[in-house]
């Protein structure tokens, strides 16, 4: 990191000289100087080269090239002091472990620079800048973790031989990559929201005329969604639903990492303490009727449950999760005694897990933004694998990000029908809805 902010601070340097040399002699020699030379071939020279055009771009970096290298460093030497005393600045000893710190390093950054978007627009300049910058930092840890592999190398007297060389971890070599390919699709996606759009935000102060039922009771904070009168146009509103596809494919692909980087954490003891002594205990008896019938649907069972807040979804989810791992502690214990035990059969106690996996499965599909469970926070906070501490919260923030983001999208979609509804019902437009796109 210090070699890459030296080269980016020698790269100014010369940019700057380059460019008082134009002033003072218009031979030409300006342009030649943004030749590189021939014999340079350093691949990460054009990549400084190329974020550096890009920060230019953004008006990013505007102090002299000497004051940006020692803030950066300034910061940089700050932020990882943090992490080493585990977030006690006193220096006592009593910090979270480090894994904890890089966890809640990642959430902090995602939310001063995200925070909860109410409006479907590009991020400021100095905010990508920043969180490109930041999470550059905190994800070069993960350039050390790494593991011992064989390979085969040739000696001088041509003898092939097998010796162990390191290489960055499996987990990380293909979760860090496409993460990062993940977040640069919702940036993207957020700056083509920059361009000149047919619908616009309003505060409730400016909308007294709005009729209510135009805005989700659930997002009553967020600004108000307004169209022209007679919708979006069919292209825009194309434009619109290609844009929610391609978030939601990035919602799910951060769910399935998030979920595959916490089933590979620990289940903590402290949480297996924590748990009933069996599953009728953790579900209650309405539930836990419902889910041994012999005949089980569990979307019919679903369809059924009282999910009209978030805290219900939340409670519901905790007592699954907390099910799953009794019955699942009951039959690798069936061996000898154990405190576990239960009159209920294994065949039948798997088929339970079976159900209450499934039913968990669809509640995470029907609703990706509820909060962590018990069990996750759990592992989060017990953790000590620095590795997947990263992918964990690197994967959650963007999973946070993509569901908000196709949450702002759908505002729209949601305003744009209900536009056209009422007009529609103006003008009377039954048998002929196409003319509407309805």
């Amino acid at each position: 990191m210090i070699r890459t902010l030296t080269r980016r601070y020698t790269l100014r340097t010369s940019s700057s000289c380059n460019r008082t040399r134009m002033s003072s002699d218009n031979s030409g020699k300006y342009h030649q100087n943004l030749i590189p030379d021939a014999n340079d071939d350093d691949d990460d020279g054009m990549d400084i080269r190329n974020e550096e055009q890009s920060m230019v771009h953004q008006n990013v970096g505007a102090g002299t090239p000497h004051h940006d290298l020692q803030s950066d460093m300034e910061m940089m030497k700050e932020r990882f002091a943090k992490l080493l005393l585990g977030e006690d600045m006193s220096g006592g000893g009593k910090g979270v472990y480090s894994a904890l710190a890089l966890s809640n390093a990642v959430t902090n950054l995602a939310a001063s620079i995200f925070g909860e978007k109410g409006k479907l627009e590009p991020l400021a300049p100095e905010r990508k800048a920043r969180w490109r910058k930041e999470m550059d930092w905190l994800l070069s840890v993960t350039d050390h973790i790494v593991e011992f592999v064989p390979s085969q190398q040739i000696s001088k007297d041509g003898t092939n031989m097998e010796v162990m060389v390191t290489r960055q971890r499996s987990d990380l070599l293909a979760n860090i990559p496409g993460l990062l390919k993940l977040d640069a699709i919702l940036i993207e996606t957020l700056d083509n929201f920059g361009q000149e759009q047919e619908f616009w935000y309003v505060s409730k102060n400016e909308n007294q005329d709005m009729d209510n039922s135009s805005q989700r009771d659930d997002k009553w904070w967020h600004p108000i969604v307004k169209v022209p009168e007679n919708g979006l146009s069919e292209t825009s509103r194309k434009r619109l639903q290609y844009q929610k596809e391609s978030v939601n494919q990035v919602l799910k692909a951060a769910m399935n990492i998030n979920a595959q980087v916490l089933s590979e954490i620990q289940i903590p003891e402290s949480y297996i303490d924590s748990l009933p002594k069996n599953g009728r205990e953790s579900l209650g008896d309405s539930i836990y009727k419902s889910i041994t019938v012999d005949s089980f649907d569990p979307l019919q069972f679903l369809s059924a449950m009282d999910f009209s807040t978030e805290h219900k979804v939340l409670d519901f989810k905790n007592r699954i999760e907390a099910s799953i791992l009794i019955w699942k502690r009951k039959m690798n214990q069936k061996d000898g005694w154990n405190p576990w035990g239960s009159g209920i059969s294994s065949g039948k106690r798997e088929l339970f897990e079976v159900r209450a996996e499934t039913i968990l499965l669809l509640l995470k599909q029907q609703f990706p933004g509820v909060a962590q469970s018990s069990l996750d926070i759990s592992k989060i906070q017990e953790n000590r694998d620095v590795g997947l501490a990263i992918q964990e919260s690197y994967s959650r923030v963007l999973e946070s990000l993509a569901f908000s983001v196709m949450s702002r999208i759908e505002d729209v979609l949601h305003a744009d029908s209900l536009t056209r509804t009422l007009r529609c019902s103006e003008i009377d437009c039954s048998g002929d809805t196409d003319t509407l796109g309805i």
